[in-house]
């Protein structure tokens, strides 16, 4: 796919994922090897729904958030960073939170350095999955920790059913996804 603008994102997430449970792998094109047409195709959306918020940087947790971040803050000629994971311990001048990761099975820390995000910065979260929410909202929290607007979260894909969006909306944070999925029930993908 040599142009994808116009992409239908939708089929080609159906044609190339699996599902195993409540768990929908799209490792073989958003995050883990990544299919940089489609990466862009979505970046491309997640810019246009971002556009009207007037962000000034672009937020997200390493690993899988940063190829759609990077996409998103490169076509809105914006910066981007990444909260890193993997804390070593001592001192640090950050905002942090624990994150507990129902995916992965167990709990992580994940940080952002104070001299990377001015306080006033006008911030929006990158993702690449919706689930519970975890992640975005631990973002959301340092993202106003450090004194900057949170202006909302946008995903590549949204898991509807599972509540990550009220968790988000719960604290006054609008939610955007590219790809809204309603439910996966007997293994087939259904959009909302």
């Amino acid at each position: 796919m040599t142009d994808p603008a116009g992409m239908d994102l939708e089929n080609y997430l159906v044609e190339r994922s699996s599902v195993n449970g409540d768990i929908v792998n799209v490792d073989t094109f958003i995050n883990h090897r990544v299919n940089t047409a489609v990466m862009a195709e979505i970046a491309r959306r997640m810019a246009a729904i971002a556009a009207p918020l007037r962000p000034d940087v672009i937020v997200t947790a390493e690993a899988s958030g940063i190829p759609p971040a990077l996409l998103t803050a490169a076509e809105m000629d914006l910066p981007m960073v990444y909260a890193k994971k993997y804390v070593l311990p001592g001192p640090r001048q950050t905002a942090s939170r624990e994150v507990s990761s129902a995916t992965k099975g167990f709990e992580y820390t994940i940080e952002i350095r104070r001299r990377v995000l001015d306080p006033g910065l006008r911030v929006l979260v990158v993702d690449d999955f919706l689930a519970q929410g975890r992640t975005a909202a631990a973002l959301g929290e340092i993202v106003e920790d450090l004194g900057c607007l949170m202006l909302g979260s946008v995903f590549a894909v949204e898991k509807a059913w599972v509540g990550g969006r009220a968790r988000l909306e719960e604290r006054g944070w609008p939610v955007w996804s590219v790809l809204n999925i309603a439910s996966v029930e007997g293994g087939v993908i259904r959009f909302g």
